[in-house]
């Protein structure tokens, strides 16, 4: 059995895809002008679902070719902001369109019947279909990026020798909800027809051959006490380019492999688009149709949070301090937890798993931030929330030195104990990231401090969770754990390095390692993208490179071009592979924190580890956005080491040999 698993892992990573789950199928190929697109061909039928957000909406299109080949969309909207009854986390208004056959198109009085030729993918769904008629149809589908409306422009063009008399008609109905479900009273929720000022019930034209006719469904949510608003969808369109566009150009990845490139800079989108504009100030949420407009200590305190700096998004940074605010609400003088998520567009809370360690991760994600984003102002507003963290963290200190939390970020999903691992790996990072944010902000006695209580944090971890599991010398997740967890990755993250062979192996092995990534636990079915992304960090880090290269590269592939397309995933079985955001950040810090292993060591310095990889002759990040100013990183290979180039466009570059030994130093 065992050498069955090792062939099956070897034409895997070779690119044979005999492998019966349907994901490890590559569908999709790279597009010109850096999308992705599936050229249909004839006979296929197959059918994916993609989220897409804006500040006031999101959107999650499932689309694909039936048995028959026809065209299959259907759109569920999110209205985050109109909130219903009880409001809770799940309280967002949804609606959802799934009956093509509202919008009827005819060709000379004959429905127009659409096959798919080909779907294109950047920021925007885009649909090319030859019809049963004289006439072609291109849908191009996208959120606004401002306004709570989901757009869909349809170009009709005549590929016949005649002029075609078309006949567009709108069937669907306007929803009025009851007024005593909603927070904000009654809401009103329409598909209508637009073209210029006019939103008609129908429209005609006539068109010659090889002429075109365009018109836009803006499918909208407002409350009752609000006017309609006059669409402008070319307009709409322009801005989520727009918003792509500087997407794209932030923090640039160059490397030999462009699916990788290419994959970076699409986690990019979903990670920043994310945001909804809540009465409680911008909230960047996880999406799925279930989580918006709150905030969670792990998707956004521990995983996106510290991204944003690097991205230098506007709206992300401020939502992360936004978020830290939030939790900061929630300090006490008993030092009673902070709940998990704040919900609710900041106006209510939820902690129904109990503590997870989300002190932790707030303190570690609020500290790792305050030094990327590198503004002395924010660091001061921060440093209140980390260090009374911190001090809880302590007081649930045990004997053994470590740190006791009622649960984890699975929430009882599998079992946690009364002491994880993960509270203890993330409790460790915190303070090491804090020590550093304290001397920056001239503490040096409470940076000594934290330096202390890292080292021996260090030393209680390898102690309580010290062990041989499954036959190798890695981690048990709690006491009483016999199987190997994903989470034994977490070590590895925040720098420690005592175990990292045997912890390489057992990541890898058939106990975890699957076509679809990491098992949360061995024997179990479900994997989780966040805990196969923080394990390709942690890999990285920790200088296992050329080995993670290629499972890194078969996952990069298998998101952006296979079978679910184009993010990371939260889960399965659970979830039906959402594209929660906060996967996409982790995907992105992959990158940043474990192939260039960029850590924060103050507010204008980190350290690198550029683990370059064997078959790469360079690696660049261009227009990285942190520690408060612009530059880029070029690695190329020297020999046995390499040589880092810091580049800010002011003076003389920063130029370092490194000798894949000790960190480097990059001070501004």
């Amino acid at each position: 059995m065992k050498n069955q698993r090792q062939l099956l892992l070897l034409l895997i990573l070779t690119g044979v895809c005999i492998v019966a789950s349907p994901q490890n199928t590559r569908r999709w190929c790279m597009a010109p002008g850096g999308g992705i697109s599936w050229e249909v061909k004839k006979g296929q039928a197959h059918s994916d679902h993609i989220e897409m957000s804006g500040l006031r909406i999101s959107g999650i299109i499932r689309y694909g070719i039936g048995q028959n080949g026809e065209l299959e969309v259907s759109k569920k909207l999110v209205f985050p902001m109109l909130r219903t009854i009880p409001n809770n986390t799940h309280a967002s208004l949804i609606a959802e369109f799934s009956d093509q056959a509202k919008l009827s198109i005819r060709a000379n009085g004959t429905a127009v019947r659409e096959y798919p030729d080909s779907f294109t993918i950047k920021g925007k769904l885009v649909i090319h279909s030859a019809t049963n008629t004289c006439l072609e149809v291109t849908r191009t589908l996208f959120p606004s990026v401002d306004k709570a409306a989901f757009i869909e422009l349809v170009c009709l063009k005549n590929t016949g020798t005649a002029t075609c008399g078309v006949q567009v008609g709108n069937g669907y109905e306007t929803v009025k909800t009851d007024p005593d479900k909603g927070v904000y009273g009654q809401y009103i929720v329409s598909a209508d027809l637009v073209k210029g000022l006019q939103h008609p019930e129908k429209l005609e034209a006539a068109l010659p051959p090889d002429g075109t006719y365009s018109f836009a469904v803006v499918y909208s949510g407002r409350k009752a006490c609000e006017e309609p608003y006059a669409w402008a969808p070319d307009f709409e369109l322009e801005k989520r380019d727009r918003f792509t566009g500087s997407i794209f150009d932030n923090l640039v990845l160059e490397t030999p492999n462009d699916t990788i490139d290419r994959e970076f800079a699409f986690a990019k989108i979903r990670a920043a688009e994310s945001i909804y504009d809540t009465r409680g100030g911008l909230m960047h949420g996880p999406g799925g149709g279930a989580y918006y407009a709150a905030i969670w200590a792990n998707d956004q305190a521990e995983y996106a949070d510290p991204f944003f700096p690097f991205l230098g998004n506007l709206n992300g940074n401020e939502s992360a301090v936004n978020s830290f605010r939030h939790f900061a609400r929630f300090m006490n003088p008993a030092y009673d937890p902070i709940p998990s998520s704040v919900i609710a567009e900041g106006t209510g809370y939820w902690n129904g798993a109990g503590d997870r360690g989300d002190m932790a991760m707030i303190a570690y994600g609020a500290s790792r931030f305050a030094l990327a984003y590198g503004q002395r102002e924010t660091a001061q507003e921060l440093w209140p929330l980390i260090s009374w963290c911190l001090e809880y963290l302590e007081r649930r200190q045990t004997t053994e030195g470590v740190i006791a939390s009622d649960n984890d970020e699975l929430e009882g999903r599998f079992p946690a104990g009364k002491i994880n691992l993960s509270t203890n790996s993330l409790a460790y990072g915190a303070c090491t990231s804090a020590a550093f944010l304290a001397e920056n902000l001239g503490m040096d006695s409470i940076a000594s401090s934290y330096r202390t209580k890292a080292a021996e944090l260090k030393d209680a971890i390898e102690n309580y969770f010290g062990a041989n599991v499954q036959g190798f010398n890695t981690y048990r997740y709690y006491d009483g754990n016999t199987k190997l967890r994903s989470w034994i990755c977490l070590p590895l993250v925040m720098g420690i390095t005592d175990r990292k062979d045997e912890t390489v192996k057992a990541l890898f092995s058939d106990y975890l390692w699957t076509s679809n990534g990491i098992l949360t636990e061995a024997g179990s079915k479900t994997f989780w993208d966040r805990s196969t992304l923080y394990a390709f960090r942690g890999l990285f880090a920790g200088g296992a490179t050329d080995k993670c290269m290629k499972y890194f590269s078969y996952y990069s592939t298998t998101r952006l071009l296979g079978e679910h397309v184009p993010y990371p995933v939260e889960a399965w079985p659970e979830g039906d592979q959402r594209h929660l955001s906060a996967e996409s950040a982790l995907y992105c810090r992959a990158v940043t924190e474990g192939l260039f292993g960029i850590e924060p060591a103050g507010l204008d310095k980190f350290t690198m580890t550029p683990w370059l990889p064997e078959q790469w002759d360079y690696m660049n990040l261009r227009n990285i956005k942190a520690f408060n100013r612009t530059f880029d990183i070029e690695v190329i290979r020297k020999g046995k080491g390499e040589i880092i180039t810091v580049k800010t466009g002011v003076g003389e570059p920063i130029v370092k040999t490194w000798n894949r030994k000790k960190p480097v130093l990059i001070e501004f």
